[in-house]
Parts: C-alpha cells; sequence; structure tokens
C-alpha cells in the first residue's frame, strides 16, 4: 500500500541521514586536521624548502580530496532531505491534503475545449491534485498533455504509466535529483544558445596549448634547478598572458554564459543517466532509451564531460589560479576550445536529450498518481462502445463520502439530465468530462471498470460575459455553441453541456434547446445535457438516440435530501421554492 511504502521510505531516508550526518562531521574535523598538520610542518622545516614544497603538495592534495568528497557527502545529504520531503508530501496527499502543491494558474483558458468548465486548473484543481513535476518543461509538457484532448494510443500510454508506477524509488529518486536544480535558465534558452553559438578559438588551440604547457614544465623545472636564468621563467609567463589575454573578452562571455548552465548540466547528466541505467518494459520508454544511447557513448556521460569542461574553465575565476594557469597552461584557451568542440559535436542533440528528461518528469507525475490510487481502473479500449462505467465518481471528491454511478452511454446516443439544485447534476458533468480526459492521457479513472470508445472531448458549462470584448453573456454562450457545432463536423467529440441558454427567457430557451438537440443528435453526437428544462425531456419520445436521466431530491419532514446517484428517468421534485422558503427569503 502506498501509505506503508512511503513510512518506510522516510524512515529509511532519515536513518541515511545520520550516517551522512556522521560522515560530514568525521570529514569536517578531518580537514582540519591536515591543515593544522600542514601548518605545523612548515613550522618545524622552515628554511627547508624542499621538505616543506613534499609537505605542502600532499596536504593539498589530501585536503582537496577531502574538500571533494565532503562536497560530494553535502549533495548526498541535500538529496536524502528532498526525499524524505517527497515521501512526507505524498503522506499528506494521501490524506487529501494536496494544497500546497503548483496549481498551474497560468495554463487557465476560458476559451479552451474544456479545462476552464471542469477546473483542470487553479486551485483545488485536477492538476494540483496531479502535478509532481520537479522541471519548468515537465509543468508545461503536463498541463499539454490535459489539455491536447488526444484520443491516440491511449494503450500505449497506460503502458507507460504501469510501468514507472511499479518504480516507485525510481521515481523518487529522479525527482529529488531534478528538485536540486536551482538555476533560473530554461533548457530552452540553453538549447537556443548551444545551436547559436559561434566559435572563436583559433583551429589548432588544442595542441598549441598541450605543447605550451609541456614547455612551461621543462621551463619551471629548468629554472628551479638553475640551469636557465629565472627572468626567461617570467619572460614566458607574459608570453601566455598575452597569448590568452588575445581571447580574453570573449572568454569571459563564453564563461558567464556556460557557468549559468553548469548546474542545470550536473543534475541533467545524472537524470540521462537514471534513464540509461533503468530496465523498462513499456516501448515508448525503451524507445527513449535507444534515442540517448544512439551515440558512440551514452548521453549522460556525454552531458557530463560538458559539464566538467565548464567546471574546469570557471577555475580561471580563481584569481591566483587563473592568472598563473592561463600565464603557463593558457588554461582558457584550452578549456574554451573543449566546449567549443562539445557544442559543435553535439548541438543537434541537447534538445533531444532535454525532450526526454521532461518526458519522463512528466510521466512520473501520471504514474504517481496511479501508484496513489490502486483501487482505479484503467480503461478497457472498444472501439465499438461509447462509455460503460461502474462505480465512475470524481477524484478530488472524498471516498468516504462520494457517492459513485453507473454509467452507460453507447455512440451515438444523447442523454438528457435532469434534476433539483444541488442534487448533483454538474458534479456528475464534470466527473464524465475528467474521466474522459484521464482515460485519454493513460490514467486509470476513479471507477471499478470503465469500457471506452477513444474520443475528444468538448464541454459548454460555465459561460461568462466579457467587458473587454464587448461580448454579452448571451452572445459569449452562442458563441461557445457555434465553436461546439463546428468543432464536432470534423472529429468525433463527447458533448457535455450544462444548462444552456440561460441568458435568454424561458420559452425562448426551451425552444432553442430543442432545436439544438435535435441537431446535435441528427449529427450523430454522443453526449449529455443537464437542464431544468422539463419540456426537454420530450425530445427522447421522438428520438430514439435520447434517454432521459435524472437526479432526485427527496423532501420528507420538511428537510431536503439528495442520493445524488443517476437514475433513468425525468427529475419529478424541485427545490428552488421550498429553499426560498426554508430559508426565510419568501413566505
Amino acid at each position: 500500500m502506498p501509505a506503508s511504502f512511503y513510512t518506510q521510505e522516510i524512515e529509511n531516508y532519515q536513518s541515511a541521514l545520520k550516517a551522512i550526518n556522521k560522515k560530514l562531521l568525521f570529514f569536517s574535523m578531518l580537514r582540519l586536521t591536515v591543515f593544522l598538520l600542514a601548518v605545523v610542518g612548515i613550522y618545524f622545516f622552515s628554511g627547508n624548502w624542499t621538505l616543506i614544497t613534499v609537505i605542502a603538495i600532499i596536504c593539498t592534495t589530501v585536503f582537496l580530496g577531502l574538500v571533494s568528497h565532503y562536497s560530494n557527502l553535502q549533495y548526498e545529504k541535500k538529496k536524502t532531505q528532498k526525499l524524505i520531503e517527497i515521501n512526507q508530501n505524498e503522506l499528506r496527499f494521501l490524506k487529501r491534503d494536496y494544497h500546497e502543491f503548483d496549481t498551474g494558474e497560468e495554463f487557465s483558458d476560458a476559451n479552451h475545449f474544456y479545462s476552464y468548465d471542469i477546473d483542470l486548473f487553479g486551485k483545488g484543481s485536477f492538476f494540483q491534485y496531479l502535478n509532481r513535476t520537479a522541471t519548468p518543461e515537465g509543468k508545461k509538457e503536463l498541463a499539454e498533455i490535459l489539455l491536447h484532448n488526444d484520443p491516440v494510443d491511449i494503450e500505449k500510454k497506460q503502458r507507460v504509466i504501469k510501468d514507472l508506477a511499479s518504480k516507485p524509488k525510481w521515481r523518487q529518486v529522479y525527482s529529488a535529483i531534478a528538485n536540486l536544480i536551482e538555476s533560473d535558465l530554461s533548457t530552452k534558452t540553453l538549447v537556443n544558445w548551444i545551436k547559436g553559438y559561434q566559435s572563436f578559438t583559433p583551429k589548432y588551440a588544442k595542441p598549441i596549448s598541450i605543447g605550451f604547457s609541456i614547455i612551461s614544465l621543462g621551463v619551471i623545472t629548468t629554472a628551479i634547478l638553475n640551469i636557465i636564468p629565472e627572468s626567461f621563467a617570467i619572460y614566458w609567463f607574459f608570453i601566455g598572458l598575452t597569448i590568452t589575454g588575445r581571447y580574453f573578452k570573449k572568454t569571459n562571455l563564453l564563461s558567464d554564459r556556460s557557468g549559468k548552465a553548469k548546474e542545470v548540466l550536473q543534475q541533467y547528466h545524472q537524470l540521462l543517466n537514471l534513464i540509461e541505467e533503468a530496465s523498462f518494459s513499456a516501448e515508448i520508454l525503451k524507445a527513449k532509451q535507444v534515442i540517448i544511447n544512439s551515440k558512440r557513448e551514452k548521453a549522460s556521460g556525454i552531458l557530463k564531460k560538458l559539464s566538467k569542461a565548464i567546471d574546469s574553465l570557471d577555475q580561471r575565476n580563481n584569481m591566483l589560479f587563473g592568472v598563473l594557469a592561463n600565464g603557463f597552461l593558457l588554461w582558457d584557451l584550452r578549456h574554451a576550445k573543449t566546449i567549443e568542440e562539445w557544442i559543435h559535436t553535439y548541438k543537434e542533440d541537447v534538445d533531444h536529450w532535454f525532450e526526454i528528461i521532461a518526458y519522463i518528469d512528466t510521466q512520473n507525475s501520471l504514474a504517481t498518481f496511479a501508484y496513489n490510487h490502486p483501487g482505479y481502473h484503467y480503461p478497457t479500449i472498444c472501439d465499438k462502445k461509447g462509455i460503460e462505467a461502474q462505480g465512475l465518481g470524481h477524484p478530488l471528491l472524498n471516498p468516504e463520502n462520494r457517492v459513485d454511478n453507473n454509467f452507460n452511454i453507447q455512440n451515438k446516443e444523447f442523454f438528457i439530465v435532469t434534476g433539483a439544485n444541488m442534487a448533483g447534476k454538474s458534479t456528475f458533468l464534470r466527473t464524465v468530462s475528467l474521466s474522459i480526459v484521464m482515460a485519454n492521457c493513460g490514467l486509470p479513472v476513479c471507477a471499478s471498470s470503465f469500457d471506452y470508445s477513444p474520443m475528444k472531448l468538448i464541454t459548454s458549462m460555465r459561460t461568462s460575459d466579457s467587458l473587454a470584448d464587448g461580448a454579452s453573456y448571451f452572445f459569449s454562450e452562442l458563441q461557445r455553441l457555434k465553436f461546439i457545432v463546428e468543432a464536432i463536423k470534423t472529429s468525433r467529440y463527447f458533448i457535455i453541456l450544462d444548462e444552456i441558454l440561460k441568458g435568454t427567457n424561458s420559452t425562448d430557451k426551451a425552444m432553442g434547446s430543442r432545436k439544438l438537440v435535435e441537431r446535435l443528435v441528427k449529427s450523430n453526437a454522443t453526449g449529455i445535457i443537464a437542464t431544468h428544462d422539463l419540456s426537454l425531456c420530450e425530445v427522447a419520445q421522438e428520438l430514439d438516440a435520447v434517454k432521459n436521466y435524472y437526479f432526485d431530491a427527496i423532501i420528507a419532514n420538511d428537510e431536503l435530501s439528495f442520493s445524488y446517484e443517476l437514475k433513468e428517468g425525468i427529475c419529478q421534485n424541485m427545490n428552488a421554492s421550498f429553499l426560498l422558503k426554508h430559508m426565510d427569503i419568501v413566505e
């Protein structure tokens, strides 16, 4: 069960964190000890320059090694802390506390086919309930998947989600590493920079710098041994500075821009390595692995080389090292050339690698949703049916008091749903709508069974006027209905309408609603319309494709109650007058 897994993982990572903290303390004290030994050694052997040099070299080497190991431990600490946080968040989620997750408000679009009507984005939305992405690109792709309205290859999508859902530890490590990226640099900006980069280093910069470094070693050695005058070493040093100085401004620009990418690259090569080493069964995931392994070496190793090259170039920012390294080793020229060679070789591949990282990030969110809902059902794809669902419910409603419904609608059928206020009509419409969106994404739906003939979704449930566009409420609704009528001419849609033509009088509304339903049925459309207008139910007597269903309100002993169960027939109990009187609004 998810809850027991998350609880156990928290305990495991908390134990690991304690061990890491102990190691950090140990290596911190060890660094201090090495430093003190170096100071004491230099003090006691002052005057013996040979021995002092040996002590300095040994202690510096050991100290730098300890610093590197300490830095690695700090990274492992951050990752472990992030893993603890991830598991704690999932435990809170299982208790229906998910309101700290990203809302995706920026993706809300009132003109979309369905997203605005079914509260796909915003506070308390399905996106907030679903989203576990750790990268900006993954978050955007998740929103696009929900908005794409794409009922193609659903079974392939399901296999990807099932595959990743079976790997909760792998998913969490992937998410933890991705979450450690603190840079604001987007991969799109990085890819554009790489593809548009113009080289400035000379063609033979690398062999020149290597040759210069070898000669420098000889110059320094012979100067120390007094074979040549020290002045010659100084002249040679300034020759090196002159050479690198010629490219100083352009190297600064390269260092600045590549330095901003370093953190992204350091994490991304680890993410690629996770993907490369994973054992996937889904064909789409295997295809992604083929892409990142299509070169002579793995993409993670290739990206790591660029990260190391940038890190080496960044050493120039240590002023003393930078001056000495450029004077004797042509440091800037050598490592700038390495970066430029990498860009020239892999500039056409890097965007594909980043796309795969974002794709896995997105699919991890879907897989986490599936893992957290083991009782949900993956839709069975049946081309000849419409939707046949048992125990269908809305995932955002608390299962302890949620009322699920059976819902069977065949292709080219249209349901008219009536019911009293607050009886559950709108919730039911959003339940069906969201289930279609989830099914098209490959997600399991909140149902005990769900046979589904794939189709796109289009809705008109929440229309508003627009002062900016000068459009009235009624005209906005007409535009929406026109949009629907035109859309179903070219593609197969499941249509959901809630109380249409609210901006006109009852007689006109009844006539218009009737004509619209007749038009939709004539177009072989499939869908649902919810209404308070009982006269619309008469259409079912004339058209075999139309069926009446309702949600009931029960008034007994001056009390109002609801069953929230979908029943066949026409609603007989309305509650507006009762509520007006019950709330002392009217007598």
